[in-house]
This record gives C-alpha cells, sequence and structure tokens, in this order.
C-alpha cells in the first residue's frame, strides 16, 4: 500500500467543504474537562466523537471514568498476524480565561484567511481532526486495513488524566499495540519536520509558609515577627546554586541520561530557535548542558506564582500570617514524582527558621517517557514527514509533558512516538488559540503517508 500523495491531496481538496464542517462542530463544544460546569458539555462532544468513529466503520466503546468519558474505537484487519497501531488524542480543551482578550466567541470558530480561530483550534481538536479525516479517507481508499487500527480519545488530558489512567490497565488487552502515535505535539519550527520521542514527567506542587494567627503589623511587629515572605522567598532561592544547577540533595540521584548513540540521533539545536523568537533574551540553562538540552532532556524546577500580604494600589504596612508559592518540576524518565516530592519538601521544611509552620502539598505528579530514537515508528514517520515536508526530517524530545503517556506505553505495550504540526504561535493556553488550515492539510497528508507505510512493520 504505497502512499500516493495525488490521490491523498484530491480526497483533500473534494472533501474539505465536509472536513472543516465536522471539525467546526468539534470546535463548538464547550469541553473544558477541569470546568465542572461543562460536564454535560464534554460528554456530548465524546458522544458526538463516538458517533463520528462508528460512522466510519470503527467498532465503538464508551469506557466511563470520575470525570468524562474515554472512546475507544478499532477496525481489525482481516490477518491476524497485522501490526497494530494505536492512535491517542484528547477531547477536552483549556479554559478561556480571560475571555475579554479573545477578538471573538471562543467556541464560534471564526476562519480568517486559511487560519481557524476557536479554543482547541489546534490543542487538541484540530490535530485530532485532521487525523480522523486521514482515517476517512483510508477507509474509502482501502476495503480491508493491512493492519489493526486503534483510537483512544480522553477527556481528561487538560486536567492531568487522574481519572483516565486508572481505565487503562483494566483495559490492557484491547489497548495492546505494537506502535503507539500521540497526535498532540509541535513543529520545532514553521516549515521545518521533525517527530518527538518522548516528554518530561510533571511534579506540581504548593508551598504555604505560615507565622502568624492574623496579619501583623509592621511597625508594631516589624524587626521582630518574621516575615512568612521573607521565609519563603529564601527557601525558594535555596532551591538552587549560584551555578543554576538545583542543590535540594539527591534530586539528580535516579535520572536517566541518554547514550551517545542515542544522542547522535537527536536534534537539539532546533530548540533554541523557539526561545528567540518568543521574545526570551535572558537563559538559564543548565551548567554543562545547551538550552536545547536544558529545554528537552533535564530536570528543572519552576516558581509560578507567589502570593501573600498586599499587592494592591498604594503601600499597606503589614506582615502577612503566611505566604503561598506554586512551583512544578519537569522530570526525566526514572525519577519518580513521589520521591521528588519528598525530596523537595524536606529541604523546604529544612530552610524554615524556627517556629515558622510550612505545608507542602502535593497538586499532581506523572512519570516521563522516552522511547527509543530509533523504533520502527520514528522511521515511519520520518518517511512520512519528508515526503509531505520536502525536507529532512529531525527529532527530539519534548520538555513538556503528556501526563498519561508513561501509562498509556507500560499498558499498549508498543513503541511510542509523538506527532503534530502545531507550533509555539498557536496559542494553545491562551486567548485567541488558532490553527492554519495549511498545516491542517500537511498533518492529513502525513497520517496518510504513516498510514500507507505502517502494515510493513512488525512486533
Amino acid at each position: 500500500m504505497d502512499f500516493d500523495a495525488k490521490k491523498w491531496q484530491e480526497w483533500f481538496a473534494n472533501n474539505r467543504s465536509a472536513i472543516l464542517e465536522d471539525y467546526f462542530t468539534f470546535l463548538r463544544f464547550r469541553s473544558i474537562g477541569v470546568d465542572s460546569s461543562c460536564k454535560q458539555e464534554c460528554t456530548d462532544c465524546a458522544q458526538w466523537v463516538e458517533s463520528y468513529l462508528k460512522d466510519l466503520g470503527l467498532s465503538t466503546q464508551v469506557w466511563e471514568t470520575p470525570s468524562h468519558p474515554i472512546i475507544f474505537a478499532e477496525k481489525r484487519s482481516k490477518s491476524k498476524d497485522a501490526p497494530t497501531l494505536l492512535i491517542y488524542h484528547h477531547y477536552d480543551v483549556q479554559p478561556v480565561d480571560p475571555i475579554e482578550l479573545w477578538d471573538s466567541d471562543p467556541f464560534e470558530p471564526v476562519l480568517k484567511g486559511e487560519t481557524v480561530y476557536a479554543r482547541g483550534a489546534q490543542d487538541n481538536k484540530g490535530q485530532c481532526m485532521y487525523s480522523l479525516a486521514a482515517i476517512k479517507a483510508l477507509l474509502s481508499f482501502e476495503d480491508e486495513l493491512p493492519f489493526h487500527l486503534k483510537v483512544f480519545l480522553e477527556g481528561d488530558e487538560e486536567a492531568g488524566s487522574s481519572a483516565s489512567e486508572p481505565i487503562l490497565y483494566e483495559k490492557k488487552e484491547e489497548l495492546a499495540s505494537d506502535a503507539v502515535l500521540v497526535v498532540d505535539v509541535l513543529l520545532p519550527a514553521p516549515g521545518v519536520p521533525s517527530v518527538t520521542s518522548g516528554v518530561r514527567g510533571i511534579l506540581g506542587f504548593e508551598v504555604v509558609c505560615r507565622g502568624a494567627k492574623e496579619d501583623l503589623h509592621s511597625g508594631e511587629f516589624g524587626g521582630v515577627a518574621y516575615n512568612p515572605l521573607r521565609a519563603l522567598s529564601s527557601a525558594l532561592s535555596s532551591i538552587w546554586d549560584q551555578e543554576g544547577k538545583i542543590a535540594i540533595p539527591h534530586f539528580y540521584d535516579d535520572l536517566v541520561n541518554l547514550s551517545e548513540q542515542q544522542r547522535s540521533l537527536l536534534n537539539f539545536e532546533l530548540e533554541e530557535s523557539f526561545l528567540k523568537e518568543m521574545g526570551v533574551h535572558s537563559f538559564c540553562a543548565e551548567p554543562g548542558f545547551s538550552i536545547g538540552e536544558s529545554r528537552s532532556i533535564r530536570p528543572t524546577v519552576e516558581i509560578h506564582g507567589l502570593s501573600g500580604g498586599y499587592s494592591g494600589g498604594g503601600i499597606k504596612t503589614v506582615i502577612p500570617k503566611e505566604a503561598k508559592a506554586k512551583l512544578s518540576c519537569r522530570l526525566v524518565p526514572n525519577q519518580e514524582p513521589e520521591k521528588i516530592f519528598s525530596l523537595i519538601g524536606a529541604h523546604l521544611e529544612k530552610q524554615m527558621p524556627k517556629g515558622m509552620e510550612i505545608e507542602v502539598i502535593c497538586k499532581e505528579g506523572k512519570a516521563g517517557y522516552w522511547s527509543s530514537p530509533d523504533s520502527l515508528i520514528a522511521q515511519v514517520a520520518k518517511k512520512a514527514y519528508e515526503e509531505v515536508m520536502g525536507k529532512k526530517c529531525s527529532q527530539s524530545i519534548s520538555g513538556a509533558s503528556i501526563p498519561i503517556l508513561n501509562a498509556l506505553a507500560k499498558v499498549a505495550g508498543g513503541d511510542v512516538l509523538l506527532i503534530g504540526y502545531g507550533l509555539p504561535s498557536d496559542q494553545i493556553h491562551a486567548p485567541n488559540e488558532h490553527f492554519g488550515l495549511d498545516r491542517f492539510e500537511m498533518g492529513f497528508l502525513t497520517m496518510g503517508s504513516i498510514f500507507s507505510q505502517f502494515h510493513e512493520s512488525k512486533r
């Protein structure tokens, strides 16, 4: 089943209006997974996806979770020994706040030129839609598939997949695959093809320091009562040494390092162009590692917010009763979130002055995952990108996280690869999220090429 680019391009052109109509319908669902007021919309969206897949000729199942349903679909090959490809997507989207910064209704898609604006336009409904359209095209070309096709769509990704993950272990037989294709990542830069062979894990936590029962007058208590903001700031600054390395004891003990052969297959240089294009001019790469390496294959700790006391107009002279900080770590494989959380908590507690109460609260923790850079699915996808984009395809590891990936890889059993046509400029978690239809079509064609090659893959 060779890839006939012209045939796939003609199919897309002939079906473009119907594809866009389905895409826009998908975008209109207010499927904000983390917002309890949108629960029915998430259910309605899941039902629409299931109906769409069923209409394509796939058998479908709805797996209920404590949060939002998972849709599982498959199309079996007549050949029992055929390889199995599992495709992962999510239908939940980020909240839209601040709504006043949107130029249009986030859930009423707008086409400006060849760019679609809506929440989920890229993440992940846009990338999901070109993938589903490619399945539709494939089934119109082939009466029988030369491989087993499976599709997994969850509605809890933006909340960390905590509700989705437990059911994976109950559905191990259904999810078993030779390869898993996660269609939910970015290109290194416009027009630059690249596939992704792993992501970092994530640990999110909150730190609270408490010094008194109530806010105190700084004239009466200043210089006497230890300020929680001072204690917290000092403790947080101790996370890094003067060179910029993480100074938490044993933080680096368990991390996995890539072999020289594995590193030679990955491109780190393209990563640096991202930052400069986004207006970043002050850098903090880990000593001994490049910006690209620090952004992808090294662990991090970052502070996301500090609060306490008064921050309104003018001056209010109080010593706050408490101070808070929100932080996260990006972790590489073999760094267990629970262990890292324990290490950080012990370190911060040690920094506290006598009498200062500290509480460290874990919000989420998911391990990272790296697959082999030279896996069969990686070779297939790289060839597909090169056919569609006409340029040599590189390979990288993403610094971001897909919470369910590590568990999905374990359960499915096959090699995992991440692909996508997003760009950092798509504003995926911000107002005015958008996705170019040129990249939508390239994604469709890339999936077509992967489908055309995959039957040659063997376990």
